[in-house]
C-alpha cells in the first residue's frame, strides 16, 4: 500500500517510461497502417510514419511527465496550430482515437491509467478537429 507521504507516480513512470511510450506509439502507427477503418486518418500522414512516430514519442514523453523532448527539439507544441493545415473532421478524429484506443488496450496493462489516458486523448482529438461542426476556430486570425 502506498503511503500518503510518497509522491504519486507520473503517468510517464506508470506507462513504463520511454519503453512504454515507444511501445504505445509503435503499435498506434501499426494500427493506423493496418486498419482499413483508419483510412481517413492515415491519409493525412506522410507515407513514411517514422518522423510522425518520433514526434509523437517526444510529445508524449513530456505530456506524461517525463523528459520534455518535444519542446527541446521543436519548441512549444502548439498542437492545434501545427495540425491546422490538415483537414481533421469528426471522421479523422474518430479514426485516430480508434487506433489510440486499441493501442492503449494492447500496450497499457494499468487499467486506470489506460482509461485516464484515453479520456485525455479524446479531449485532445476533439481539440485538433478543425472541420465539421462548431470547432471554435477564429475566422479572423
Amino acid at each position: 500500500m502506498q503511503s500518503i507521504h510518497q509522491p504519486q507516480l507520473s503517468p510517464y513512470t506508470r506507462i513504463g517510461g520511454d519503453a512504454g511510450i515507444r511501445k504505445l506509439v509503435d503499435r498506434f502507427y501499426e494500427l493506423m497502417d493496418e486498419l482499413p477503418e483508419a483510412y481517413a486518418a492515415r491519409k493525412i500522414h506522410p507515407a513514411d510514419l517514422t518522423e510522425s512516430g518520433n514526434k509523437l514519442f517526444d510529445f508524449l514523453s513530456g505530456w506524461l511527465g517525463g523528459p520534455q523532448r518535444y519542446i527541446e527539439k521543436h519548441g512549444h507544441p502548439m498542437l492545434r496550430r501545427r495540425h491546422f493545415p490538415y483537414a481533421i473532421g469528426p471522421q479523422e478524429r474518430d479514426e485516430w482515437l480508434l487506433c489510440m484506443r486499441l493501442a492503449l488496450e494492447e500496450t497499457v496493462a494499468d487499467i486506470p491509467l489506460r482509461v485516464a489516458l484515453y479520456t485525455q486523448f479524446a479531449q485532445l482529438g476533439e481539440h485538433m478537429r478543425n472541420r465539421g461542426g462548431d470547432t471554435h476556430v477564429c475566422e479572423h486570425a
